[in-house]
């Protein structure tokens, strides 16, 4: 019979230092967070600017041993808050999944695929050009230029449906047509999205191409099984679950379901939040009733876990390289292209579907909020090496200039679109619905 040693705990130290990251990441996070939202920023920006105070850019340059006691370096301390960060993004894809009306998408699928496509196609393509021209100063020493245009060009190519959906909430746009095609859009643009990183991931950290070949046959095999299979055990479990008087068996259900897709296409060697959006998909198939009762997990996923998963990524950043003219350069390139391209092509796509000339302006700045997803894809390619700090820095910006730029064009644009009919009736639904399910408790998407 075999004897194991124990595994040892934690040290009190570890513990000590872990507790108050996630305390002061937090409490820092809801008060800027709050204080963009009082002067028209989306939470987010707050959000992200707690890690550049507490990270190299700010703590590290005006008290570099606090910064260093508070935030070591050493693998063991490190991988606690990185842990944490990763339960929490993944949680959110979930969530932010769940909230995907598919029969939204089927509706208008014409306008949404022309819309999507250009919002996707012209800026991949646009990211690539970035990323070859900008490889020296922006890629770490051993990148692959290929590679790294790639992923380039997937960052510049997402949006973000929690920051657009939160967006449109506040300017009273959810029940405009083009708040709809807006959020469609940016689901099939995020959708394309988690697919492209999944596969440039399996490229990065695969050398033989057999490997690579099996890698992309175990997600095509996981999407259908989830669609055969995994969409109808998904919904009989929550269905039964949410049967249950005590919203205990639902929420955890759900959680789980979320997690084991994560589990499972980081066991195939793809990206872990491709199988939570996947997963958190088939959770909102579920229905408009079971969705209702996620409530208090939305809840903790914005309040709690968003705003310490963007703390910590804001603390990656390095705001000092963009003292370097040449990296400046760069990140004022990256922005612009970033910007002009999801512009054109959500524009293209409006025209091509006979919308008017304000209502593509409107789509291409709803669909230019980039926000968390890009920050998700940028710590993806911090993690497996694609991105340096210098580059994580430049693609974490992209992702905040273009959160807080959609507001005021949206504002400008959408005074020069008529409200119809329809609208006007999907607006006093959605008043009733939200007056029906308000409450002190109710949760904020604020990322």
């Amino acid at each position: 019979m075999l004897a194991y040693a124990p595994v040892p705990s934690l040290s009190s130290h570890q513990l000590l230092l872990f507790l108050l990251q996630v305390s002061l990441l937090l409490l820092l996070a809801r008060v800027l967070g709050r204080l963009a939202n009082r002067v028209g920023m989306p939470a987010v920006a707050g959000e992200l600017l707690v890690g550049v105070v507490l990270g190299p850019s700010l703590l590290g340059n005006v008290s570099p041993s606090l910064q260093a006691w508070l935030f070591p370096h050493e693998p063991s301390q490190a991988h606690l808050l990185d842990a944490m960060s990763q339960f929490a993004v993944i949680l959110l894809v979930g969530v932010t999944g769940a909230h995907i009306d598919v029969k939204a998408v089927r509706t208008r699928m014409g306008t949404v695929v022309r819309v999507g496509l250009g919002a996707l196609l012209i800026p991949l393509a646009a990211g690539l050009g970035v990323g070859f021209a900008f490889f020296s100063a922006l890629a770490p020493e051993d990148a692959e230029r290929p590679l790294f245009a790639l992923f380039l060009g997937v960052a510049l190519c997402v949006s973000a449906i929690p920051v657009i959906a939160k967006t449109l909430s506040d300017m009273g746009l959810l029940h405009r047509d083009v708040g709809q095609l807006t959020l469609a859009a940016g689901m099939f643009d995020d959708a394309a999205g988690w697919l492209l990183l999944s596969v440039i991931s399996a490229m990065a950290t695969t050398t033989a191409g057999g490997s690579l070949t099996l890698r992309m046959a175990g997600l095509v095999g996981f999407l259908l099984l989830m669609r055969l299979v995994g969409l109808r055990l998904v919904r009989a479990v929550l269905r039964r679950s949410a049967d249950s008087p005590d919203q205990g068996p639902v929420l955890a259900s759900a959680a789980v379901v979320v997690l084991l897709g994560a589990a499972a296409t980081q066991a195939l060697g793809l990206e872990a939040v491709f199988g939570a959006f996947v997963a958190g998909v088939c959770v909102g198939a579920a229905g408009p009733e079971v969705r209702a009762r996620l409530a208090p997990l939305r809840a903790v996923v914005l309040s709690v876990l968003a705003p310490v998963f963007l703390a910590a990524a804001g603390l990656r950043m390095d705001l000092t390289a963009l003292a370097d003219p040449p990296v400046l350069l760069s990140a004022l390139a990256v922005l612009v292209v970033a910007v002009a391209s999801k512009f054109l092509g959500a524009y293209l796509g409006a025209c091509a579907s006979r919308l008017t000339h304000w209502e593509g302006i409107a789509l291409g700045a709803g669909l230019n909020a980039r926000g968390v997803v890009e920050i998700v894809v940028a710590t993806v390619g911090l993690q497996i090496g694609i991105l340096s700090t210098t580059s994580y820095t430049v693609v974490v910006l992209v992702a905040v200039a273009t959160s807080l730029m959609a507001p005021p064009v949206l504002r400008l644009s959408m005074r020069r679109v008529e409200q119809n009919a329809e609208e006007s009736l999907r607006a006093r639904e959605y008043d009733r619905e939200w007056n029906a399910d308000r409450s002190p408790s109710a949760p904020s998407a604020e990322g």
